[in-house]
């Protein structure tokens, strides 16, 4: 059996004309409504998505489109564009009467949702039994196919070494070699706009971010991230990756999760100029944000000062100092040994009462 008709006065038309597009709340119900060629249209405001608001999006042709993640949906039927159809939100009659614009918020069409399979990152992070686990993550960048030595990798690849020859498991990503789209501010719309995974990871299969992803979430209990010294901070490769981290510190947020529980970290960093502590202090600061621990000494660096332009001479200091070698190995034999504590419950882990900042839960679509 049919609702009765519920019409609910919502403004006048001369009013809600002036956009094609709009947001309006009619007795707690949120609807975007549209105005095209000449008539007015209605469909929930709640993307199925991750609940964007499609009526501060825009029209593309026929379709609504999220501003939040750009799913469309048909701005009369509530439909998902041509080949995801069965991905619907509700849509509402409307009629005007009189100059004034009705919709009946009794005969809604239903919301449905097509099975997605959740992403592989998605899974719960659980740590699989066996050794301590070292990811290597290289930052340095140089031209494709034309290799060339790097100070701050060498130190990385002979720490890798060191932690292979003593049982723990090595993997090494350099991000020179993957193909990454940058952040795209998906937070700066709204919070719950940033998701894990990350937005971009899950609307683009040929983003290769993901391996940075999973190692640092699923399968690594130490990182140990090197970075060449640029213009007095670390490169441009290691701040595009940690602003698609964002994805991760906002869990923490809004949705009370922590994602790197019982991880460990140091860093490796070199320069032909100075502000060894300035580049580390960075790169120290984001990593606590996201609660991650760092051992006693958590990190070791070159440089020769700001004067230092002869290239070819510190790269051959580093490349000859046993000193320096000996230093990447005892980084690696600190992080281990913190990452022990924490994998084996020695070091329990902290509370997260975080100084005021709370978990603000995100709430479901209407």
């Amino acid at each position: 059996m049919e609702s009765s008709p519920d019409w609910v006065e919502i403004g006048l038309v001369e009013a809600l004309s002036q956009r094609e597009l709009q947001p309006v709340v009619v007795r707690r119900t949120r609807l975007a409504l549209s105005y095209r060629d000449g008539r007015f249209s209605a469909i929930s405001n709640a993307c199925n998505h991750a609940g964007g608001p499609l009526g501060e999006g825009r029209l593309v042709g026929d379709y609504v489109e999220c501003p939040w993640h750009f799913w469309k949906f048909h701005h009369a039927t509530g439909l998902g564009e041509p080949g995801y159809e069965a991905d619907a939100v509700p849509a509402y009659p409307v009629k005007v009467e009189d100059g004034r614009v009705y919709v009946d918020l009794a005969a809604a069409t239903a919301r449905t949702k097509a099975p997605h399979a959740a992403h592989p990152l998605a899974r719960p992070v659980v740590r699989a039994p066996g050794p301590i686990r070292v990811f290597g993550l290289s930052t340095t960048a140089m031209t494709d196919d034309h290799p060339r030595f790097s100070t701050s990798e060498a130190l990385l690849e002979e720490a890798l070494r060191h932690a292979g020859a003593a049982g723990f498991e090595t993997r090494l990503i350099r991000l020179r070699d993957l193909k990454f789209r940058h952040c795209e501010g998906f937070y700066s719309k709204s919070a719950r706009a940033c998701t894990w995974p990350c937005s971009i990871t899950q609307m683009d299969p040929t983003d290769e971010l993901d391996g940075v992803y999973e190692a640092l979430v699923h399968w690594a209990d130490v990182y140990l991230i090197a970075t060449p010294i640029r213009w007095g901070a670390a490169s441009s490769l290691y701040f595009k990756m940690v602003e698609r981290m964002n994805c991760i510190q906002n869990q923490e947020t809004i949705a009370g999760k922590h994602l790197l529980k019982n991880k460990t970290a140091g860093f490796i960093v070199t320069g032909g100029q100075d502000n060894v502590q300035g580049t580390a202090g960075q790169m120290l600061g984001f990593f606590a944000e996201l609660g991650v621990q760092f051992p006693q000494f958590p990190y070791i660096a070159h440089s020769r000062g700001w004067s230092a332009e002869d290239m070819e001479n510190n790269v051959r200091m580093v490349a000859e100092s046993e000193a320096l070698r000996e230093g990447a190995r005892g980084l690696v034999d600190r992080c281990v040994t913190m990452a022990r504590l924490m994998v084996e419950g020695a070091l329990p882990e902290p509370p997260r009462n975080r100084g005021g900042r709370k978990a603000n839960r995100a709430t479901p679509a209407e």
